[in-house]
């Protein structure tokens, strides 16, 4: 987006992005920066990535920052209290040794995390479609950003959980965005992001 807005800025962008996470009103300029930095659809990745990391920790979602802080402290610190008492805990056991200038058998008191590699089913993958209006037509702008060709409403709705029964929900959204130009179809199925010359 900053190729196609070159005026955007990073920080003009995370600014935004924390003034709608502290529900402050936006200023028309503001507004503007929302829409051509896409900033609705970096608030839903970000807000993934949180509630993604905080599950890995096994966290509560909605802790304050300064909880959060306090949390990796209190981690970190149980962390070198293992590793003094000689616990290790190798997530690459061969590689991690070596470079650790450990060499020979592998003494009883270091412990070898072992995680499943299991693959996750397809639908379990996928993002859930959200609820909201501005998510979602965040969420049918980010699809149709990432798509090389043309989409209709069948083939977003398949990249999200809910299947196809999402689909009207999406097909209100791409006609919403076709009124006011932002999409367009040369045969009314399927769908493109309007793109600046």
């Amino acid at each position: 987006m900053q190729t196609e807005h070159p005026e955007l800025t990073l920080t003009q962008i995370y600014n935004v992005l924390e003034k709608l996470r502290a529900g402050e009103a936006l200023s028309d300029t503001e507004e503007a920066i929302k829409m051509n930095g896409l900033v609705l659809i970096i608030k839903e990745l970000h807000d993934s990535i949180d509630r993604l990391t905080a599950g890995a920790y096994g966290w509560p979602t909605d802790l304050s920052d300064e909880d959060i802080l306090a949390r990796l402290v209190a981690l970190n610190a149980e962390r070198a209290a293992e590793e003094k008492r000689g616990l290790i805990r190798w997530l690459r056991p061969d590689y991690q040794r070596a470079r650790a200038g450990i060499t020979g058998e592998t003494p009883v008191k270091e412990e070898q995390i072992e995680a499943e590699l299991v693959a996750m089913d397809a639908k379990a993958q996928k993002p859930m479609f959200p609820t909201g209006d501005v998510e979602r037509t965040a969420a049918v702008f980010a699809a149709l950003m990432n798509a090389s060709a043309p989409l209709d409403g069948a083939a977003i709705a398949r990249s999200f959980r809910q299947g196809m029964k999402i689909e009207p929900a999406i097909l209100r959204v791409l006609a919403a965005l076709a009124r006011i130009g932002n999409v367009h179809t040369s045969d009314g199925r399927r769908f493109a992001l309007r793109r600046s010359a």
